[in-house]
């Protein structure tokens, strides 16, 4: 475990220089900061292909029209839901997919895109999954 766990550090100039893989994803923002995205542990499958949907919600929130992502798996297909930055300004399914195609591999994405005016949360602010509707249906 300690040697799938210590990996050889690419941004490291010490040839022997280790990092530890967490299991946490992360971001780097262009001012240098990172965004914590989430935990690692959360791969699901999908048509025989372990996929890690924070990934997908991390390359979806690199679409400058989104403020909100999450992906999950329905019935055997992966679902992304997400939330516009400003009212004037929503991205198109089309758009989304477009988008992820040149960041991911074809496995990975999303067959489809429901754009919410919000996340539904329950009553203690966590996000309520259960009240997601399905694509098709508006939500309310």
């Amino acid at each position: 475990m300690t040697a799938e766990r210590f990996l050889n550090d690419p941004f490291s100039a010490e040839p022997e220089a280790r990092m530890y893989r967490t299991g946490d994803l992360a971001r780097w923002r262009a001012d240098g900061n990172l965004d914590y995205l989430g935990r690692n542990d959360d791969q699901v499958k999908v048509r025989g292909m372990r996929i890690e949907p924070g990934e997908i919600e991390a390359a979806l929130l690199t679409h400058p029209a989104l403020k909100e992502a999450l992906v999950l798996v329905r019935e055997g297909r992966l679902l992304a839901y997400f939330t516009s930055r400003t009212e004037g300004v929503q991205a198109a399914a089309e758009d989304l997919r477009e988008h992820l195609q040149g960041r991911l591999p074809d496995y990975m994405l999303p067959v489809a895109y429901v754009r919410l005016p919000a996340m539904p949360l329950t009553a203690n602010g966590k996000l309520d999954r259960k009240a997601l509707p399905p694509p098709g249906k508006r939500p309310g």
